[in-house]
């Protein structure tokens, strides 16, 4: 894997956010974003080592899908600290 692969994360949570715009329930989007960088993975990253590009995937969609969930834990404060 490249260094610049790394920048197929924040393209994951670029589509996911345009998937949750068309009205994707939000429970599917870290489902969504796993799947997307299972795909990337395998068809980019790594298109002749299917389980390298499998657990390439995964990394990337849980790292995108854990970026979204932290950049939202960081926005909205809790109830206690309004």
């Amino acid at each position: 894997m490249e260094i610049y692969d790394v920048a197929l994360i924040p393209l994951i949570i670029g589509i996911v956010e345009l998937l949750k715009f068309t009205g994707l329930r939000k429970k599917l989007l870290p489902v969504v974003s796993l799947l997307f960088g299972v795909l990337a993975g395998v068809f980019y990253v790594y298109p002749g080592d299917l389980k390298g590009g499998i657990l390439v995937g995964v990394m990337m969609g849980l790292s995108a899908s854990g970026m979204y969930s932290g950049g939202k834990a960081l926005i909205e404060q809790p109830e206690s600290d309004k």
